[in-house]
């Protein structure tokens, strides 16, 4: 995830995957763009381009469904909200809290172990102490090991205790 914007009243961290996407969709036109080749060759091929095409290509857009969403937090101290945004080819959805609810951000961690080796995953999750919501919600839903999830974390505990300073108290 990326820090949009942080100013003293709002802090917006969204993660867009481009990459991934892009990756996808050209994994999709890979299988497509020959499967569809061979069908316009016509006999016996039209069969082999069909399964080309739709296997390939359902594949490639099934991980397209399932990796790609656009994550988007926004903490806001003017309207005492938490905004947590997720939008996918399923559709979107919107989940806000009070920010006055919020305690701080820190990570959920997973172990796991593959031929001897452990390794730790994380993910960066809101604690909310009071309210109908309290609890603990994660900010993205899957787990990595990159350094992302810690500086997620310490942006938003950094973010929270800033307080916008006064013009009339700034003069002395």
């Amino acid at each position: 995830m990326k820090i949009r914007r942080n100013t003293p009243d709002q802090l917006i961290l969204a993660d867009t995957p481009w990459f991934i996407g892009i990756m996808l969709i050209i994994f999709i036109m890979a299988f497509v763009g020959p499967g569809i080749l061979l069908m316009s060759t016509g006999g016996e091929n039209i069969w082999f381009g069909l399964i080309f095409a739709l296997g390939g290509g359902g594949l490639g857009f099934g991980a397209f469904c399932v990796f790609v969403r656009r994550v988007q937090v926004i903490l806001d101290r003017k309207k005492d909200s938490v905004l947590i945004r997720r939008q996918s080819v399923f559709g979107y959805q919107a989940v806000e809290h009070k920010l006055s609810n919020l305690s701080h951000a820190e990570l959920e961690s997973t172990t796991s172990t593959r031929e001897g080796r452990t390794s730790t995953l994380y993910r960066p999750v809101l604690v909310l102490d009071k309210g109908m919501s309290a609890g603990r919600h994660p900010i993205v839903e899957v787990f990595t090991n990159g350094s992302g999830s810690h500086r997620m974390v310490s942006t938003v505990n950094d973010w929270l205790p800033a307080r916008v300073v006064d013009s009339d108290t700034q003069s002395a």
